[in-house]
């Protein structure tokens, strides 16, 4: 596609199989957005696209990803806030009829598994080393290994007395992450053989959103860990400041892609394009771009251009 739709705290950048969105820097921005800087989306990772009106004289162009293509938001859970959703574009409403055309543009290109989950990550997590403070110590991550040295003035006594943790990607299931946001927040991970014990409190996240991202189910029997993250030395707690979202979701989002690289799956399925669109499919395209082209919204080199590559999918 190759054309740009800039919206309030974002730009989309539309190439022939891939979405690339570069989001703004700026104190209005929220600060997931400012530590993710831009992510490339492959069309293969949507299930669909959707425009809806949003708040205060604005639309809002969302691009919906498959379960399983995205790790930070199987790390997240289903716990965003609207506000901080990477696959959220708003616009001034004036620019609904672009943004409805470039919605349709996007739909026209979803893969032939858009309604089914992911078999793997399709989209790429933040990349280490990466490390945060959280209220009881800080946490590293070296792309291997994941440490975490106390802090003594916020570590339980059952932290101090295991010592300080290093954990090796190879020797993990799974990663939890429950918002700084939410109440009683943390990072926890599973070693292999261990499944978690406490449900968590406080306000459910997403309808059928897990707290516990798994590489890969466990088939090991369980063994007793402790019930609360702060006696848990596989585990850092938040609060206070401590542990923003926009430090350690991306901070789980890589230790779990990592997880799930070092897991054995079988073979992906080759993608396939779309095929050759219907006809009058593209002349409906054809009749929006021309609609758009008198508007002014589009000029004469960009019609002429998109025209011929649509002409070029018949």
């Amino acid at each position: 596609m190759g054309d740009v739709l800039a919206g309030i705290h974002a730009t989309w950048e539309f190439d022939t199989d891939s979405v690339l969105i570069r989001f703004e820097r700026g104190i209005r921005t929220p600060r997931l957005f400012q530590s993710l800087r831009e992510r490339r989306v492959p069309h293969a990772a949507l299930s669909s696209v959707t425009l809806t009106p949003g708040k205060r004289g604005t639309v809002v162009l969302r691009a919906v990803p498959r379960p399983g293509a995205d790790p930070l938001l199987e790390a997240a859970a289903g716990q965003l806030k609207d506000g901080c959703d990477p696959y959220r574009l708003v616009l001034p409403a004036e620019r609904e009829t672009l943004a409805e055309y470039y919605a349709d543009e996007l739909r026209a290109r979803l893969g032939p598994d858009a309604a089914e989950p992911a078999d793997r990550f399709l989209v790429a997590a933040p990349e280490a080393p990466m490390r945060f403070k959280a209220y009881d110590g800080r946490a590293s991550f070296d792309g291997d290994r994941i440490s975490f040295r106390w802090f003594w003035t916020g570590a339980s006594s059952e932290k101090w007395k295991a010592g300080d943790q290093t954990f090796p990607v190879t020797e993990l299931s799974g990663v939890e992450w429950r918002s700084p946001e939410a109440f009683e927040g943390y990072l926890r991970l599973v070693p292999r053989g261990l499944t978690p014990m406490d449900p968590p409190t406080g306000p459910p996240a997403a309808p059928g959103a897990s707290l516990l991202t798994s590489a890969a189910p466990s088939t090991q029997p369980m063994a007793a860990r402790p019930t609360r993250a702060d006696q848990d030395p596989a585990a850092v707690i938040f609060g206070l400041g401590y542990g923003p979202v926009h430090e350690s979701l991306p901070f789980a989002a890589a230790v779990l892609e990592s997880l799930r690289r070092r897991q054995p799956t079988p073979p992906a399925a080759a993608l396939t394009s779309a095929g050759h669109r219907d006809p009058a499919d593209i002349a409906e395209r054809i009749r929006h771009l021309g609609d758009l082209h008198q508007a002014g919204l589009v000029t004469d080199d960009e019609f002429s251009a998109k025209k011929a590559q649509l002409l070029a999918e018949l």
